[in-house]
């Protein structure tokens, strides 16, 4: 639906203004169910001693390996890819502070780091930065306007708290605290092609023909990975699950990074598009850094349309070509011809972003298999406050969460 801000009276742009936002600050749960503590709750009742795998090492396999150490259980994770920890990943080499090249933002008050490790929140160990970006413009075709200051510090005030780390980033929070524990029971390059479930035990078989056994399995593959049929089933999934998966907001997208001599633009350019966001962003907001690196992360249409174009260097030709008419001609003067790509939408192992259908019930998406395969990650992601902290879909503390559901759960 397309939308002019500025045709709106004060009070009308107001509220579309928080709303517009609100799309661009999520990037985007279940937790355990004893009592309300969705933590490590090392069940001493539970005397589970079958084997299980997890597929996938991103950040649910990886809080669901960590809460089956916890609880003594034997594992393995089986892993498509060649590196751990999914969509949260990250460069070092490109600017003078490390680049989140999937997951971003924290989308919560800072004490939810803690909460994922300890149950409670306070202060976190690692520095962060809050994230209140007040110089905004907003792009409706050709014309470009700026968010009042006034607009933002009632939008922040009202409606969102955000967090980003200042020095460090996703990756290294999940591999410090998830990864490094667990790296030893995970079998890279690994990619599961089909999981049958039809008899005593479950038989996982590899795209290579590898077969692996287990008495349960939890599964934290993306959405885009299930409803392309990237692992059959057998017997296949119920009628109502699959189309949960199909009906699922999961949209493509990409990141994308530019290097500048100079900052010509804005904290923030949320730019209008018919489906997902566009949004360019100062990546470098908060970090003391000596480099302008500016970020677009585009989902849905506009990521559509980019693919369209003949690979990156045109996909950057196209950007810096839009910046141009925003900024008269100042993006490709001040470009010093070096960028990043992180491209997840077209990605084999992913095939998408994440999960923001609000209206997709975790009940059926997240539901077993005969109570051998359990489901985590996007397929067990709601929005839920929890203790006091609201839990976005489609964030690192949902798919967190979401991993020490999944076994707390499958241990019940």
């Amino acid at each position: 639906m397309t939308i002019n801000l500025f045709a709106m009276n004060e009070r009308a742009s107001f509220v579309f203004v928080s709303v517009l936002l609100l799309s661009v600050f999520a990037a985007s749960v279940m937790a355990c169910t004893k009592g309300k503590e969705p933590m490590p709750c090392v069940n001493e009742e539970v005397k589970f001693e079958g084997h299980v795998i997890i597929v996938g090492a991103g950040a649910s396999g990886l809080a669901a390996a960590k809460r089956l150490e916890e609880e003594g259980v034997s594992y393995q994770i089986l892993e498509a890819s060649d590196r751990l920890c999914g969509r949260v990943q990250k460069n070092e080499g490109f600017a003078d502070f490390p680049i989140d090249l999937g997951a971003e933002w924290i989308h919560e008050d800072k004490a939810i780091l803690n909460y994922l490790l300890h149950g409670e929140g306070g202060e976190p160990d690692v520095e962060t930065i809050l994230y209140q970006p007040m110089d905004v413009d907003y792009a409706s075709g050709s014309m470009v306007y700026t968010i009042s200051e006034q607009d933002m510090e009632a939008y922040y005030e009202d409606y969102i708290l955000e967090y980003k780390f200042k020095s460090t980033t996703w990756y290294d929070f999940l591999y410090e605290n998830f990864a490094q524990g667990v790296e030893d029971r995970v079998a890279l390059n690994a990619r599961v092609a089909a999981i049958d479930y039809s008899g005593e035990q479950v038989k996982l078989t590899t795209d290579e023909g590898v077969e692996y056994f287990a008495d349960k399995v939890i599964s934290t593959v993306s959405v885009g990975v299930l409803r392309s049929n990237g692992i059959v089933f057998e017997p296949p999934m119920p009628e109502e699950k699959w189309g949960a998966i199909q009906d699922v907001e999961f949209l493509p997208g990409f990141k994308l990074f530019l290097k500048f001599s100079e900052q010509f633009y804005p904290d923030v350019i949320s730019v209008e598009t018919s489906s997902g966001e566009k949004t360019f962003y100062d990546v470098a907001y908060g970090k003391e850094s000596e480099n302008h690196i500016l970020g677009l992360l585009s989902t849905g249409s506009s990521a559509e349309t980019y693919y369209a174009l003949e690979g990156a260097d045109a996909i950057v030709d196209a950007a810096l070509q839009e910046l141009d008419g925003f900024y008269n001609g100042a993006a490709s003067q001040a470009y010093l011809g070096t960028y990043l790509y992180q491209d997840w939408g077209q990605h084999h192992w992913t095939q998408g972003t994440w999960t923001s259908d609000l209206d997709a019930g975790p009940e059926v998406l997240g539901a077993p298999l005969d109570d051998k395969v359990f489901f985590a990650g996007e397929t067990l992601n709601p929005v839920d406050e929890i203790d006091g902290f609201m839990i976005i879909r489609g964030s690192v503390q949902s798919a967190i969460l979401s991993g020490y559901a999944a076994v707390d759960r499958m241990l019940d």
